[in-house]
């Protein structure tokens, strides 16, 4: 009889535990945009949709890129494609410490960042955990999602420390060496294998084979066109919901800290009420990915955090105190937090393993479409309006059609006429 307390950890736990770091660093350092905005537009005049531009492009970008680093997941070992994005993350940070134009802020961080952070993104190592689990998939990608939260929590205090004791361009070049050490370090050392099978062993450790086919849905092809998953209605129905929720999102994780100031809210606490949201979507992360795995179907635990992001909206709207803004970022960051596990998870679900980086790659698209029309949108609005609510009151709406979007998605593909 084998002794199961002497049975090696299964490697697919150590793809989980990179990849929580990884997206710590990636998204952490680029969410905490917020702390720039003032400080930019304090030293060079430029106004707030002038600035918001610039975190619009690096999603447009970003997501650009995704569509064939998806591709690149399903074919090439992940090690390559995250050390690469982080040595080129790394330069963008670096140089934006350097800007002093808006045209030099568009290319440097909006471009140049985007693609670095593109390869150390959620369809990078999202994906490489999804093939490494079948039944446990739900709580292995809620666990590496929960480091997006904790590298907002982290960082984001970090920075507005920097920028207030130091000054804007300190705290990018501390980001930049940050995403450089950790990206390359942790990717070298355990992102070497791609999927189990080309190394002998079997989705969630299984030993049974029979058990993992039988816990497969059918395989869709590795190299499906983008004409026939655009013409999926499941397809359709994930892009534009998460795009929109996404798109909310980035327009709140911008503005959420110039919008505090404005209210009176100092700028450390300002700051620190986005670790606030960041440490509640810790929670909601690992939440929905583990309530995923234990629904009949993973769609109603999508629901409730789009539920719960819209809860938190109303509170934003009348924040006007210190107490307010994290009770907002609580309620809030909480349904964030199922955001980043409930894409993958939804689309293994509906469309398997084999080509789940591809066609994450293509949903990416449609999230940074609109993941860059948030800030840029609220931005400007803002500029014409002098103030936020209005900004607040349209992603209200945006999430309440959302939610209900996400209740009409099907199981199954429509059957050809």
């Amino acid at each position: 009889m084998r002794n199961s307390s002497a049975a090696p950890v299964f490697w697919g736990w150590y793809i989980v535990a990179a990849a929580f770091f990884v997206l710590a660093i990636n998204y952490g350092s680029r969410y905490c945009f917020g702390v720039f905005v003032k400080p930019l537009a304090q030293e060079y005049g430029w106004s707030r949709s002038v600035i918001s531009l610039g975190a619009s492009l690096n999603m447009l970008v970003y997501s650009a890129c995704a569509v064939a680093i998806g591709r690149m997941v399903d074919r090439v070992a992940p090690r390559w494609i995250v050390t690469a994005g982080a040595a080129i993350a790394a330069l963008g940070f670096l140089l934006s410490a350097q800007v002093r134009s808006p045209w030099q802020f568009y290319l440097i961080y909006g471009v140049l960042l985007g693609v670095g952070s593109a390869g150390l993104g959620v369809v990078t190592v999202n994906s490489s955990v999804g093939k490494w689990f079948i039944r446990k998939r739900g709580t292995a990608i809620g666990i590496a999602t929960m480091g997006v939260s904790f590298g907002t929590i982290s960082l984001t205090p970090l920075a507005g420390l920097i920028v207030k004791n130091y000054d804007w361009r300190t705290g990018f070049v501390v980001l930049g060496l940050i995403s450089l050490l950790v990206g390359v370090s942790l990717s070298q050392l355990f992102l070497r294998k791609a999927r189990p099978e080309d190394h002998g062993l079997l989705p969630d450790g299984e030993v049974n084979p029979d058990l993992v086919v039988k816990l497969s849905p059918p395989p869709t092809p590795a190299r499906i066109g983008f004409g026939a998953m655009i013409r999926d209605r499941r397809f359709q129905t994930l892009a534009c919901s998460f795009g929109l929720a996404v798109m909310v999102l980035m327009s709140v994780f911008v503005h959420q800290v110039p919008f505090a100031i404005d209210q009176g809210i100092g700028e450390v606490t300002a700051a620190a009420s986005l670790g606030a949201l960041g440490l509640a979507g810790f929670a909601g992360q690992f939440f929905f990915g583990w309530l995923s795995d234990r629904l009949r179907d993973p769609k109603y635990a999508s629901f409730l955090g789009m539920s719960f992001m819209l809860a938190g909206l109303a509170v934003l709207l009348h924040a006007a105190s210190a107490r307010g803004l994290f009770f907002y970022a609580v309620v809030f960051g909480f349904g964030y937090g199922a955001l980043a596990p409930m894409m993958p998870i939804l689309l293994a679900d509906r469309f398997g393993r084999e080509a789940l980086g591809s066609i994450y790659g293509f949903v990416t698209l449609f999230l940074g479409i609109g993941g860059g029309l948030g800030p840029f949108l609220a931005g400007t609005i803002y500029d014409a309006w002098g103030s936020y609510a209005l900004v607040w009151k349209a992603n209200i709406l945006v999430m309440i059609l959302v939610a209900g979007c996400i209740l009409t998605l099907k199981r199954k593909a429509p059957h050809p006429r």
